[in-house]
């Protein structure tokens, strides 16, 4: 899929709006992940490169509508500086006089932060008038927020009624990336998926069940393919009103030649936060008062090795607690699988979300093709929904 990129000449000396993610962890005041900050760092070295007067909005958190002083973007500005090399100015508004006062004294590659968008209960309605209030001291819009792209809001998709609009370097190269594996993806093509639930993940399986050579399903979501199956899963996450889709995806999976690997071991304990975990269990033989939070070590192994042997990776998904150290070797295998397909030359793409903080947690973040930024973004352009974010941007053929 290729994006309408801006070019040097679109943004000479233009008052440019950027809409990234700044949406990230706080602690005692300042972002204690500043991942998806360092992400849009490209887009914005290249627009500063360019002579443009930046200006980055963003939300943060779920403030409701309201001014909320604990989900103030001044606490990303420091981290900001630092990440872009050079000061931020910072307005305490995203819209009206003051950001049209702030615009008017940036020079040619100067940058300001403006406050949460989210303060206006606008902004989730995509309201129209709001975004042409946002748009108002800009010549230019630029929409690098992929994890935001799903979401019509008057940031991602009303304001491109308001102003010429392209897409920043992190949007193209997630569609690029993404693309690859959910459109045309060279076999053999592996689906990992795990996570808590079915629920999250029938758009992708019913999308790419045709495109898949083999299908590994892990993490809590395994336990009701398990159960439909017949087997005894303790107290294991069980989705009842989901059993019936998984018997048919398993079916379905069958009659197209598609191989679905479920787990045959697991490590089974009382609760999430155990402190201890017992021997590995028949994965379909929870012991009752149990629940599987990790898969065994027989299927990882498995797992990682199909993994290994793939040219094309999808994964989104833990296959367990990873955050308890003794639910994370399920989830560390498949890392482990996926960075030896990509030191093999496979592509391997990392879906958003908890996924992707796996894989820094764990340490293979960047051993793989692409870490998406984007959780509930990345899953439903997999699934081949049209984002509100992007389809405006996109050149068809």
């Amino acid at each position: 899929m290729k994006l309408k990129l801006f070019s040097t000449p679109d943004v000479r000396g233009k008052k440019t709006l950027v809409r990234v993610d700044f949406n990230v962890p706080l602690k005692d005041g300042a972002p204690s992940d500043t991942t998806r900050i360092r992400a849009h760092r490209e887009t914005v070295e290249a627009l500063l490169e360019a002579g443009a007067k930046v200006a980055l909005a963003s939300h943060l958190g779920r403030p409701k509508g309201k001014v909320v002083p604990e989900m103030s973007l001044v606490q990303e500005r420091q981290a900001a500086e630092e990440i872009f090399g050079r000061p931020v100015a910072f307005v305490e508004t995203c819209v009206g006089p003051q950001v049209e006062e702030a615009m008017a004294k940036l020079p040619e590659g100067g940058l300001l932060l403006l406050e949460n968008l989210r303060f206006h209960p606008e902004e989730q309605k995509n309201d129209e008038a709001f975004a042409r209030l946002l748009a108002k001291p800009f010549d230019v819009f630029v929409m690098d927020a992929f994890s935001a792209s799903h979401r019509a809001d008057s940031s991602t998709s009303a304001i491109m009624n308001c102003l010429p609009s392209f897409a920043g370097f992190l949007l193209q190269r997630e569609a690029e990336m993404l693309s690859a594996v959910s459109e045309s993806p060279q076999k053999p093509f592996v689906l990992v998926l795990g996570g808590a639930k079915v629920s999250d993940k029938i758009g992708v399986l019913e999308r790419l069940m045709d495109k898949a050579t083999s299908i590994l399903v892990g993490g809590g979501m395994a336990f009701t393919f398990l159960k439909a199956r017949g087997g005894e899963i303790g107290r294991s996450l069980f989705e009842e009103d989901k059993a019936d889709f998984a018997r048919k995806m398993m079916d379905m999976a069958s009659d197209k030649g598609v191989e679905i690997l479920l787990p045959v071991d697991a490590i089974a304990a009382d609760a999430p936060d155990a402190a201890s975990a017992g021997a590995p269990v028949p994965a379909d033989k929870i012991p009752e008062g149990l629940m599987g939070l990790d898969i065994g070590p027989e299927t990882a192994r498995a797992f990682a090795e199909k993994i290994a042997g793939a040219k094309t990776v999808l994964w989104n998904g833990p296959m367990g607690v990873f955050e308890n150290p003794l639910f994370a070797a399920g989830t560390k295998a498949v890392a482990e699988g996926a960075a030896r397909c990509t030191k093999n030359g496979g592509v391997t793409v990392v879906g958003g979300g908890d996924t992707a903080a796996a894989a820094k947690q764990l340490g293979f973040d960047g051993q793989v093709s692409h870490v998406s930024t984007g959780g509930g973004a990345s899953l439903e352009f997999c699934e081949g929904k049209e984002l509100p974010g992007i389809a405006p941007l996109t050149i068809r053929d």
